[in-house]
């Protein structure tokens, strides 16, 4: 049982697609003041359908599918409202530069524009309360520590999960002390309908033995990092062993997704690269004058399966350190550097290496082997990251802590949980969605 509906991203995008062409229905209709039939319809149904595939992508780029529901619908009327905006000049762009669109667009796209910004509101609003109206299901959870704190106050204060816990149960209790007993009387008392629990602790199979004998009550268990992983996109470091790795790494990705991954990081690349070009002597110019120094800065990272690679970047800071000077980074970062790295054109150079190989555009950010060799010493699995090619950005920048440099252990350990959840789930709509939250980010300048 999925503690949230994995449907609801699709029921909320069929709604705004609905919303969408009521939308275009109304606006003829008060336009020209008489139904929109076929002739009328047609004429404006294929731009409108255009830039509405647009406007979705858009809806998805501003978090509208996200999963965090209660969070988003507190800030729902401003998220909607700034979408639109950046719809409405995409549709006036698109209608004025397409030499394709015959019709005349201008208070058709007006209307457009006002009529789809409510509707769409008034159906969000609604949607989320038939998604929270369902009812909730009583669970134990059997944990300790930050994790378990941490499941206990997700869940039991957000009214989009299914489920509430009904208690916590320490799982270090002993046999001897009642633990099973205690669970089970906690169980029929309050007809709790889920157990979460870590299935992978072979220290407890005598009383999994006990609870065996609940699934007859109709009693159903929930892995604990299942849970855990589902609701912050992450896994946890604590519960990390290698049996995890042997059964969820080992296995090869999806059949085709790393050779059209490797294309894709191709094309892309020199896609990007010529777009650049023209902008190149400018930057090559602001470094010049911004401190004395090369334009380029080349550093050695840890490559895949912890192979050294080079890799190119514009200099942003007035120093270039390497190797043990790294560890204790003192080089201020430049003015007009700064400005390169708020707007991650310092990383342009990185795409030729993502053309020979080294690097691609979507995995975990390659580190300073010293650096790396500190926290292979103090993080559990830390090395299992390099198993896989690393990339311009990654899962961990999106939604893990970051904005250190040099060396951060919490942080880093942090990091590495979402790491190890794009290791584990990633495919070429991760990808994705990892490349437009990037593109976002780098527009709306968030980040570091």
């Amino acid at each position: 049982m999925n503690i949230s509906s994995k449907k609801e991203a699709l029921f909320l995008l069929v709604g705004d697609v609905f919303i969408l062409l009521i939308s275009l229905w109304l606006t003829l209709f008060i336009r020209y003041r008489r139904f929109p039939f076929e002739s009328l319809w047609l004429e404006h149904f294929a731009p409108f359908a255009t830039i509405g595939i647009i406007w979705i992508l858009v809806f998805f780029i501003s978090g509208l599918y996200e999963k965090h529901t209660q969070i988003l619908t507190k800030k729902l009327p401003e998220m909607i409202l700034n979408t639109q905006i950046i719809n409405a000049v995409i549709g006036f762009l698109y209608f004025y530069i397409s030499p394709d669109v015959k019709i005349a667009p201008k208070i058709n796209l007006i209307l457009y524009v006002l009529i789809s910004t409510g509707l769409v509101y008034l159906w969000r609003r609604n949607a989320q309360r038939f998604i929270n109206s369902h009812k909730k299901e009583l669970a134990i959870l059997i944990g300790k520590g930050e994790i378990a704190e941490g499941l206990l106050r997700e869940v039991n204060n957000n009214p989009r999960y299914r489920m509430q816990f009904a208690a916590v149960i320490d799982p270090t209790l002993s046999d001897q002390q009642g633990t099973h007993q205690k669970v089970i009387n906690t169980i029929f008392e309050n007809n709790v309908k889920v157990v979460v629990l870590d299935m992978h602790d072979r220290s407890k199979d005598t009383v999994m033995a006990h609870f065996a004998n609940l699934m007859f009550s109709d009693v159903r268990f929930i892995d604990l990092t299942q849970i855990y992983e589902e609701i912050f996109d992450k896994i946890p470091s604590s519960l990390l062993t290698y049996h995890w790795f042997l059964e969820h790494v080992s296995k090869p990705p999806m059949r085709g997704y790393v050779s059209f991954k490797r294309a894709f990081d191709v094309v892309a690349s020199i896609a990007g690269g010529i777009l650049v070009l023209p902008f190149l002597p400018f930057i090559a110019a602001g470094i010049k004058f911004s401190s004395p120094g090369p334009i380029l800065f080349k550093q050695i990272r840890v490559g895949e399966r912890n192979r050294p690679i080079t890799i190119p970047k514009f200099r942003t800071m007035d120093i270039c350190e390497q190797g043990e000077d790294a560890l204790h980074s003192k080089a201020k970062v430049t003015r007009f550097g700064a400005l390169l790295r708020i707007s991650r054109l310092d990383e342009l150079p990185q795409l030729w290496s993502v053309i020979k190989g080294d690097l691609s555009l979507i995995g975990p950010r390659p580190e300073i082997p010293e650096i790396a060799a500190e926290y292979e010493r103090t993080i559990p699995y830390y090395s299992m990251r390099h198993l896989i090619r690393p990339g311009l950005s990654g899962w961990a920048q999106l939604y893990g802590e970051h904005g250190h440099h040099g060396v951060s252990i919490p942080e880093t350990i942090d990091k590495l949980s979402y790491d190890l959840f794009y290791l584990k789930n990633r495919s070429f709509i991760m990808d994705l969605k990892i490349a437009l939250k990037t593109i976002k980010r780098i527009i709306t300048r968030s980040g570091k």
